[in-house]
């Protein structure tokens, strides 16, 4: 394998989660435009949104349980023909007016647990499909690919679907399931096999999490990284109530400032290697950090539209860098047989402290105006930053970080 290629199987892995994420991305404009179709109570348009978060604090660590236990290609294609037969029948029920709130709250649910296993399931494919020095570069591509479907293609798409019929999305997001299955098939057979665990690799649900707590520099990785993610929840929870109230912007407006922030990620995916091969592992993450959570207090002295293009493209670009070092320096650190474990166990944190910062953004603008979240966001900032930086101090000099 040349340097710098990173092989026709990772190009296959790859496509087959671009077109995962696509699916994503239709459903993330389409179960909010259903939900208000059937109902337009908020608290069961917030259900339907919430169902799909959830399965991360439900599902989350026996997900990674799953990931060590089996191969990863029997997992993702198992959990993508699962989400293309729910698809199937949620299409169905809408096309055949059938649809109820409660039935699109759980297949929301389903569709989220699925994506607990094969999200998982794909972190542990990565080392198999790529050489060590090739981390960084193929989780910069997959981070991309991700932005792309979830943020560019998928929603509009979505959007422009459900309007030529409700049942539309959910059919086009099962075929495209089914041709992200026949790739995932023609992958090399190393991923369906199970990793054979070492003789004391214990194989608990709680095991991943009980490994990461001793580790004290991959704990406070996950721990500062979760708040980071907190953080960041917290200013966009309320973002577009301060676009409308202090940028006077409005539903075009405020989109096309998300896509400056969705250009800014795509940016840094690709940077993210080149970033750490420069200053590694250690001053990436710390900046990062710094950046994400500390760019949005400049909205509160400058609330201007110039502004908040700045913020939105610095702090996507700087959470990509953030989401691919961090995932990297665990896929390299963490022993093989743990790996689902330790990244679910990660992830499932760093979900539920988003759910939290989203809540928290909440109740500080209600309380104190739409700039407290920024300035929130600021503290932690500081915090998580000066974590990090003191915890990762002792690394070796031949370690990643």
């Amino acid at each position: 394998m040349a340097t710098n290629s990173l092989g026709r199987p990772f190009w296959t892995f790859w496509t087959a989660a671009a077109l995962a994420n696509v699916g994503d991305g239709i459903r993330l404009a389409a179960f909010p435009l259903l939900a208000v179709a059937l109902s337009s109570d908020p608290r069961a348009v917030a259900a339907v949104a919430a169902a799909q978060f959830l399965p991360w604090l439900v599902t989350g660590l026996y997900a990674g349980v799953l990931a060590d236990r089996r191969g990863a290609r029997t997992l993702l294609a198992a959990t993508d023909v699962a989400r293309a037969l729910v698809l199937l029948a949620l299409a169905v029920a809408v096309a055949a007016g059938w649809a109820t709130i409660a039935l699109v709250v759980a297949a929301a649910f389903l569709l989220g647990a699925a994506e607990t296993v094969r999200d998982t399931a794909a972190q542990t494919a990565i080392p198999r499909l790529v050489p060590d020095a090739q981390l960084e570069r193929a989780n910069g591509r997959l981070v991309a690919g991700e932005i792309v479907g979830n943020e560019f293609v998928g929603p509009p798409l979505g959007a422009v679907l459900f309007a030529a019929g409700a049942a539309l999305p959910f059919v086009v997001n099962g075929a495209s399931l089914a041709l992200a299955v026949m790739l995932v098939l023609s992958l090399p057979l190393s991923l369906a096999r199970q990793t054979p665990l070492e003789p004391r690799t214990p194989a608990g649900v709680l095991d991943g999490l009980r490994w990461l707590v001793r580790q004290p520099v991959l704990r406070t990785l996950a721990f500062t990284v979760a708040a980071i993610a907190a953080a960041d929840s917290a200013w966009f929870a309320i973002f577009v109530l301060y676009a409308q109230e202090h940028l006077g912007l409005h539903a075009l407006g405020f989109g096309l400032l998300l896509a400056t922030g969705a250009a800014g990620g795509l940016a840094g995916s690709f940077a993210a290697d080149r970033l750490v091969a420069a200053f590694r592992h250690r001053h990436v993450l710390t900046w990062s950090m710094a950046c994400t959570a500390g760019f949005p207090v400049l909205l509160v002295v400058a609330p201007t539209v110039v502004a908040a293009v700045v913020v939105v493209t610095a702090t996507s670009a700087a959470f990509a860098v953030l989401n691919v070092a961090a995932l990297s320096i665990r896929q390299r650190l963490v022993p093989d047989g743990l790996v689902g474990r330790v990244v679910a166990a990660s992830r499932t944190l760093t979900y539920g402290c988003s759910a939290l910062g989203a809540l928290v953004g909440g109740l500080l603008a209600a309380a104190a105006g739409t700039e407290a979240p920024f300035l929130f966001s600021g503290v932690i900032a500081i915090s998580a930053t000066l974590a990090w930086a003191i915890a990762s101090r002792p690394f070796a000099p031949g370690a990643p970080a």
